[in-house]
């Protein structure tokens, strides 16, 4: 096999000449090429061309050119195209912590790295070696390149026939015909990567109007090519991983009362009406029925059709019924009819319990699922902002939901959390991560709803806990509502539901409720020592290092804390640059993909609940958990507080 050789040349030069690029380098004396293909295993990509008569090689084997790479060569390789570099490539360890003799790029120009994927990753699946490089290519790609530029290289690396004189060398073929094996081999590695591409894309393929056209245009060429035997791979392979998806969201989906719809977990959504609970949302998978009629959840996409109100100054409103991914230009344009006015003078904004206004810029999507638990969308002239007020509603319950808590078991409230956590949890898709830490304005099309709405269930269940302890004046009850929180804080972690643990220890642990020292003193020591150790995960010292401690032990399934990943995810992309050197600094990727991996790894098995005890309120405890009623207004927290203890002092240690 005389590509799994390396040589060296000892005099004169060569040129190296890719297909469909030409001439792209020149070696000298003492430079060496068939690196790549030799430490992966692969044919070569370029051909050597002589460009005097007369020049000697010296022929490196394998078994030697590993040998000196282990004892002498540096873990890091760099290929060159007219004197740059194009591809820069790090050696593997394996999973046992030996050393692979294979290498993963760390960093290249997207064209190259593209042209690597196909030359060698998309073969095999190697589990010795740890190289996710192409998996962690096809996550992060819309980073630095578009869509339309991946489709349009995976078609010409597709079309670009080997000649016998190319590199893909075969032993006493003429020279100047095409060696139709490896220009088959060509094509099959396109099919592969991007069944390969399709099967990350998940549930969003739909979105990817610009892939839809590339795999039909791969198909045509296919069957123009008279590769019948590829195409009807291809179409198993399609075919595999859309059932695989089906299964996945089926696997997924939870039931849910009518009552409580999709709106639940953006309930601004839901307050439309007295029946707003049973309005029908189509794309979604939810359709009008009455109160006692099951229905599914499907993830979001931006053309789920979505029905929400725009309020006026007048506290009077208007319903819409729009596309989730629908610019805000779009409704402002109907939203300015009832205010007689052009849609270039209309303004639409979030207004919060607060009193804080969030302004919408024009090109804005998906604003629906950025909004606050209690803030409502509203639409006003431009010079008609600064005196609307919030609305009655905007403030919250008025009075503890003690009674119904006191019926329900605390272990069947984290239960049901969990539940719902993991359906919020498991619509998230993975490119919503990505989306969201490089800015959406650089994704148009793209939309985060099912990220949005799992985050602002972290806020939704912190401010629950505060609500129901500031509105209960009784100083018993209180006292039973933080034993209550703290044992469904417990049941939550032994569900693994980390975001629910943490929401209600973040709300026990607001100062309008760390502030209430009798309610404290009352709570006896076997829950204050059990909160304190809750807390302590909470410790933010040495990055996390309890809670990552933690998280390192749990096995799928489990929710892990969200804020703080996105945390991390955000640290990585504003403390490493992308490009270094006209290069794309692959790392940057990899690190971004890594968390992409753990959240893949954390719901790699489905939540399920059906080994406890069934109770007979479980429909009327989820309803209850999936449509809490909180205050989000930390000012109006404080005063509650105070009324119920007016002692200033803070719970410095009630041990």
């Amino acid at each position: 096999k005389q590509w799994y050789q390396r040589r060296v040349a000892i005099t004169a030069g060569v040129n190296v000449v890719i297909f469909g690029k030409g001439v792209v380098g020149q070696l000298h004396e003492g430079d060496d090429f068939g690196k790549l293909a030799l430490v992966n295993d692969a044919p070569r990509a370029a051909s050597i061309i002589l460009r005097d008569e007369r020049c000697d090689f010296l022929r490196v084997d394998k078994e030697d050119f590993n040998r000196i790479l282990r004892d002498v060569e540096a873990k890091t390789e760099r290929l060159k195209e007219n004197g740059k570099d194009v591809l820069v490539l790090e050696k593997l360890s394996r999973s046992d912590g030996s050393q692979s003799n294979k290498y993963t790029v760390m960093a290249g120009t997207p064209e190259k790295m593209v042209e690597y994927i196909l030359d060698s990753c998309v073969d095999s699946r190697d589990e010795d070696d740890n190289d996710f490089f192409a998996e962690d290519f096809f996550m992060t790609y819309n980073v630095f390149m578009p869509l339309e530029k991946l489709c349009s290289l995976l078609m010409s690396y597709y079309h670009g026939n080997v000649k016998k004189d190319e590199g893909y060398h075969v032993n006493g073929a003429d020279a100047g015909g095409l060696d139709l094996k490896a220009t088959e081999q060509k094509k099959m590695r396109v099919v592969r990567a991007t069944l390969r591409w399709v099967e990350l894309l998940d549930q969003k393929m739909g979105e990817e109007a610009e892939l839809s056209m590339f795999i039909g245009k791969l198909r045509a060429a296919l069957h123009s090519d008279g590769m019948l035997s590829l195409l009807a791979q291809f179409e198993r392979g399609l075919d595999t991983t859309e059932h695989m998806q089906i299964h996945n969201n089926n696997t997924r989906k939870k039931e849910l009362p009518a009552a409580q719809q999709w709106t639940q977990h953006s309930p601004h959504l839901a307050r439309m009406s007295a029946s707003s609970r049973l309005q029908k949302l189509s794309r979604s998978g939810f359709e009008d029925a009455d109160e006692t009629r099951i229905l599914k959840r499907e993830a979001l996409i931006p053309t789920t059709d979505v029905k929400f109100k725009v309020h006026y100054p007048d506290h009077s409103y208007c319903t819409l019924r729009l596309p989730l991914g629908s610019p805000v230009c779009e409704i402002s344009k109907q939203a300015s009819e009832k205010l007689s006015i052009c849609p270039e003078e209309c303004v639409i904004f979030e207004l919060r319990s607060t009193g804080e206004k969030i302004i919408y810029k024009e090109q804005d999507t998906c604003i629906i699922t950025t909004l606050t638990h209690n803030g409502r969308l509203f639409a006003a002239p431009k010079d008609g902002i600064e005196k609307i007020k919030p609305l009655q509603e905007q403030e919250g319950p008025n009075s503890s939901s003690f009674n119904e808590l006191e019926m329900m078991s605390s272990r069947e409230i984290a239960l049901q959390m969990t539940l719902y956590d993991f359906e919020l949890f498991n619509c998230v898709h993975e490119s919503e991560l990505v989306v969201s830490i490089f800015k959406k304005h650089h994704f148009p099309g793209k939309i985060v709803g099912n990220l949005d709405c799992f985050l602002a269930r972290f806020n939704e269940v912190q401010h629950w806990v505060t609500t129901e302890i500031c509105l209960t004046p009784l100083l018993g009850k209180r006292v039973h509502l933080l034993r209550k929180f703290i044992k469904i804080a417990q049941h939550c972690r032994d569900f693994q539901n980390m975001l629910a643990f943490f929401g209600i220890i973040m709300g026990l642990s607001n100062i309008a409720i760390s502030r209430m020292s009798q309610t404290w003193e009352k709570l006896n020591s076997k829950f204050k020592k059990l909160f304190k150790e809750f807390e302590s995960l909470l410790d933010p010292t040495r990055n996390h290092r309890t809670y990552r401690l933690a998280m390192s032990k749990q096995t799928p399934p489990f929710i892990p804390f969200m804020p703080l990943l996105m945390k991390d995810m955000t640290f990585i992309f504003e403390g490493n640059k992308t490009i270094i050197d006209g290069l794309i600094n692959f790392e940057k990727m990899q690190m971004i993909s890594g968390r992409i991996r753990f959240i893949r790894f954390a719901r790699r098995d489905p939540f399920v609940g059906d080994n406890l005890p069934v109770v007979k309120n479980r429909a009327e405890i989820r309803q209850y958990v999936r449509n809490l009623h909180v205050i989000d207004n930390q000012r109006t927290l404080s005063q509650l507080s105070h009324r119920l203890e007016k002692r200033q002092e803070t719970r410095d240690n009630h041990t």
